[in-house]
C-alpha cells in the first residue's frame, strides 16, 4: 500500500501552486487526473507516470488512483483550485472504506474564487457565497434556492460554472434572480481563465452581467450592497473605521 494525495493545483500556473501542493507532485511516481489539469502539470514534473480520464468520468478517475495506492505506488490525484471546492477530496474519501490500507492526504490549493478575486481586487473581503451553477449533480430548484437565500442575505456572491454550450442562458437567469433583491446597478466583475495564458478581467454592473456571455473559463463576481469601484478594482469593503481619512463613496 500507498499514500494517496488529492491535490489541489490552483488555478493553473505553476508559480500559483502552494509549496506543498509542489512537493507532494514530487514525491508521487504516479499522477492521475480529468485530461486538462494533467496536461497543466505535465511539463514541471516530466518524469511521472500519467493516468487521465475525459470530462464526467470522476468514479472512474478516483478508483483509477486508488488502485496505483494499493499497487504500492505514491499516487496523486490532481485537481484544479482546491481539491475539496468542487474537487475529487470528496468523492475519493468517500470511495476510501473499498480499499483498505490506503492512506489518504488532501492538499488544499488556491480555489478560483481566491485567485480571480484577487485580480478584481477584493470582492471578498465579507461574507460570502459560492455557488455553481452547474446543474449536472444539483437540481435546478436548488440551486435557484440558493442563489435566492444568499441574494436575500446580501451575500457578496461567487459563481463558478457559469456557462456552457448546453448551459447558455443560466447566467442570465441568475443575474434577474438576484436582481429580485438587489439593485441593477450593483458591482459586479468577471475573470476568465485565472492564471493561464489569456487571463482577463471586467468590472460592470449587474444588469450588464445578465447580458454578458462567458463560458466554463469565467469566474463570475456579483458584490453586495456594500461593494464599489475603486478605480480599477471592485471593492467589497469589511468595514474597517479609518482614523483621518475621507469616507469612500
Amino acid at each position: 500500500m500507498a499514500d494517496l494525495y488529492v491535490v489541489g493545483i490552483g488555478p493553473g500556473a505553476y508559480e500559483k501552486m502552494t509549496v506543498e501542493a509542489v512537493q507532494a507532485l514530487e514525491a508521487c511516481q504516479v499522477i492521475a487526473g480529468y485530461t486538462v489539469y494533467v496536461d497543466l502539470v505535465r511539463e514541471h514534473f516530466p518524469d511521472k507516470e500519467y493516468l487521465s480520464t475525459p470530462m464526467r468520468q470522476e468514479a472512474e478517475r478516483c478508483r483509477m488512483a486508488l488502485e496505483q495506492a494499493v499497487e504500492g505506488k505514491t499516487t496523486a490525484m490532481v485537481c484544479s483550485g482546491d481539491s475539496g471546492v468542487y474537487g475529487m477530496a470528496g468523492l475519493v474519501l468517500e470511495l476510501l472504506p473499498q480499499y483498505p490500507g490506503v492512506t489518504v492526504k488532501v492538499i488544499p490549493g488556491v480555489t478560483a474564487a481566491l485567485a480571480g478575486g484577487a485580480v478584481l481586487g477584493a470582492p471578498l473581503t465579507h461574507d460570502f457565497a459560492v455557488i455553481s451553477l452547474s446543474d449536472l449533480l444539483t437540481p435546478m430548484e436548488k440551486i435557484q434556492a440558493r442563489l435566492r437565500a444568499a441574494a436575500s442575505a446580501d451575500f457578496a456572491v461567487c459563481l463558478y460554472n457559469p456557462s456552457s454550450k448546453k448551459r447558455k442562458g443560466y447566467l442570465k437567469m441568475a443575474c434577474e434572480i438576484l436582481m429580485e433583491y438587489q439593485p441593477a446597478h450593483t458591482v459586479c466583475g468577471i475573470v476568465s481563465n485565472i492564471g493561464r495564458q489569456g487571463q482577463a478581467m471586467e468590472i460592470m454592473t449587474l444588469g450588464e452581467l445578465a447580458e454578458k456571455e462567458v463560458d466554463m473559463f469565467t469566474t463570475v463576481f456579483i458584490g453586495n450592497s456594500q461593494t464599489r469601484q475603486i478605480g480599477s478594482f471592485m471593492v467589497t469593503p469589511r468595514g474597517y473605521r479609518i482614523e483621518g481619512q475621507r469616507k469612500l463613496r
